[in-house]
């Protein structure tokens, strides 16, 4: 697998991918409204902060990441995604394990911290597996179609 910049040639294929209201609130909390649209990911990508990739295999297009500078030495994984024909590969660690080592080897960062929803057991499993840990959960403040979606903060020590 390789990261390669995520460019405004690329943004048709990630609103290709995000194709439903629930998965747009999933993959990208309250950051996007669905339907997702160039001038959105335009405007969220143009920030300093933000490092936004897109995952090639074997040719292939397969998924999205994106790192975020919180501070100097911190960095927050954001916006995973892994188009849904390639699910089930074991594609997700590999593309997180990446974005790991490119936050510590290229941005110097020390710690790496993430949002999910705790009803995603497969992306918490996933983020387990590669050393994360649980360091917090928010019950309350986030909410889909009037249903509270409980929020887990995890992080990883670099």
């Amino acid at each position: 697998m390789e990261f390669i910049v995520f460019e405004e040639s690329d943004y048709a294929q990630l609103i290709d991918w995000i194709d439903s209201k629930e998965l747009n609130y999933l993959w990208g909390g309250p950051a996007y409204e669905y339907p997702l649209s160039h001038s959105q990911i335009k405007r969220h990508c143009a920030q300093e902060s933000v490092f936004p990739f897109l995952a090639r295999h074997e040719g292939q297009s397969v998924g999205f990441i994106e790192l975020y500078r919180a501070s100097p030495s911190e960095f927050r994984v954001c916006r995973v995604f892994i188009a849904s024909e390639f699910r089930g590969l074991g594609l997700a660690q590999e593309m997180v394990r990446l974005a790991t080592e490119k936050a510590h080897v290229e941005f110097n960062a020390n710690l790496l911290t993430l949002n999910v929803f705790s009803h995603n057991g497969s992306a918490i499993k996933c983020y387990e597996n590669l050393g994360f840990v649980t360091t917090s959960t928010q019950v309350g403040d986030r909410e889909f179609e009037e249903k509270v979606w409980e929020l887990s903060t995890m992080e990883k020590r670099l």
